[in-house]
């Protein structure tokens, strides 16, 4: 698949780039997808909640009732979870939502993710570009020229660059990532992939290593 080449002021500059239909172009499959976004949710999570049970709910231990005879259920004393201000039966306790997801599978989502946005062409090819400063409104310009404003916009870099993140930052709609850092969750949470030159590059030698 051939996309032409933008320049930042949206203009085409003749070249072409060729993206590799063993990364963009392959069936997507969407259990590897779900598998992937499931885990990036998972290890989101804190895990943090917690209730206290019946050995930590501040309370007398003295037995209320006798054991047998009385006509009710047995509930000793007044902590007892059939009571109201009880300790919680099975309650939640911290624990980590992570777990272990293959490494192929991983690169399968992410692959599946990519070929969808090809499939939809939200794919938008743009020369290598940096800023000199940090500037929002020189950002909104850019995403302007490139027909991507008011969308949600992903744009991948091939490496860090702190003027282009800081320069996105305050965009509600818009994320800034590296090659290294790009996700199945964020590939298809975005309506459009802004990638530049040196990014499709280092997408083919990320998923070829």
């Amino acid at each position: 698949m051939e996309l032409n080449v933008l320049n930042i002021k949206g203009e085409d500059t003749g070249r072409k780039v060729t993206l590799n239909d063993a990364i963009f172009g392959i069936e997507p499959n969407d259990h590897a997808i779900y598998l992937d976004v499931k885990q990036y949710m998972a290890n989101k999570r804190q895990g943090t909640h917690k209730s206290k049970e019946r050995s930590e709910v501040s309370g007398s231990t003295r037995k209320l009732i006798r054991q047998k005879g009385g006509g009710g259920a047995r509930r000793g004393d007044i902590n007892s979870p059939v009571l109201v201000g009880g300790g919680r039966v099975f309650g939640p306790r911290p624990r980590s939502y992570s777990f272990k997801l293959n490494k192929k599978v991983k690169a399968l989502a992410r692959k599946s993710a990519l070929s969808y946005k090809a499939k939809n062409n939200a794919i938008v090819i743009v020369e290598d570009f940096t800023m000199e400063a940090p500037k929002t409104k020189e950002f909104i310009t850019i995403a302007k020229n490139l027909k991507v404003a008011n969308k949600k916009l992903l744009v991948v870099l091939p490496e860090k660059n702190n003027f282009v993140y800081l320069s996105a930052r305050n965009l509600q709609k818009t994320n800034v990532v590296t090659v290294s850092d790009i996700n199945t969750y964020c590939v298809l949470d975005a309506a459009n992939l802004v990638l530049t030159e040196s990014t499709v590059a280092a997408i083919d030698k990320m998923f070829n290593a």
